[in-house]
């Protein structure tokens, strides 16, 4: 029985948010973590613009420079956090269940 997951977010540098939360998922696949992180999202939003006469769609972030990601609590332990925390690109993993010292 797997017990109620949390949402977690990550600080990351600014217009880097599609390209670490690929990282982020290609280290979950590689480590087996796909088990307790079940998601990883860039919040966004669809935006309507007309340019030119013409409607246009575009993507903008609801939450520039975070990515939530939803994780066990008992199983993110301090090395899961401090892999996530390394990965390029990523400034600080908000939301940890220790302490910081």
């Amino acid at each position: 029985m797997s017990e109620e997951k949390k949402w977690y977010s990550l600080r990351v540098i600014s217009g880097k948010e599609k390209k670490v939360k690929e990282r982020v998922e290609l280290e979950i696949q590689r480590s087996g973590w796909d088990s307790f992180i079940t998601q990883v999202i860039v919040p966004t939003e669809k935006v309507y613009k007309i340019r030119g006469g013409k409607k246009v769609i575009s993507e903008r972030n609801i939450l520039p420079g975070y990515i939530l990601v939803e994780a066990e609590p008992s199983k993110l332990t301090g090395e899961v956090v401090q892999t996530i925390a390394n990965i390029p690109n990523v400034i600080h993993f908000l939301g940890k269940n220790t302490p910081i010292p």
